[in-house]
């Protein structure tokens, strides 16, 4: 019995020894955790969260003539005729300009759960981004995010307000 007391003591002794040596390390005051889904760009100091697309002056000159939003009608991330003629008229801007890069944001009005219209922003972006790509316009020149219910455009319960609310924003 002394051999069987003697192996569970020195076994008790070791796992104290690595449970100590392994569990005692020091935690760091803060946090080094960055949240950014799109990456630090340039690893710029003072980064604010904001996208950014680097084009030409003639790119944004460009994109400063077209209607820069296009519309969905109530829970859809269909396009409609009137947000073709929108992303046609940028489909053009960005195929004779073939390095110029957009962004495209999804918006939803404030109906739904926050996970849900985070998903149905990122659908509406997505839809328009797949119809720039059908123009011919490089899938990789085309960044999608979405923001859900997070920044609307207009504030309110009315169906103007949630009118104006549900959208996808395109921005060079």
């Amino acid at each position: 019995m002394s051999t069987s007391f003697s192996k569970i003591a020195v076994l008790a002794v070791l796992s104290s020894a690595v449970a100590l040596t392994t569990g005692c390390a020091t935690k760091r005051a803060t946090s080094e955790v960055v949240v950014a889904p799109l990456g630090i760009p340039g690893g710029q100091a003072g980064y604010n969260g904001a996208v950014i697309v680097d084009n030409s002056s003639a790119v944004v000159t460009g994109a400063e003539n077209l209607q820069a939003v296009v519309y969905f009608a109530f829970d859809s991330s269909e396009i409609t005729s009137q947000a073709a003629n929108v992303l046609n008229q940028h489909a053009s801007l960005l195929s004779s300009n073939p390095n110029a890069g957009v962004v495209i944001a999804g918006h939803t009005d404030e109906r739904g759960s926050r996970e849900y219209n985070i998903a149905l922003g990122e659908r509406r972006a997505q839809a328009a981004r797949n119809y720039l790509a059908a123009q011919g316009v490089a899938v990789n020149n085309v960044r999608v995010i979405s923001y859900g219910e997070e920044r609307p455009a207009a504030t309110g319960t009315t169906e103007e307000a949630y009118a104006q609310n549900r959208r996808a924003e395109l921005s060079y």
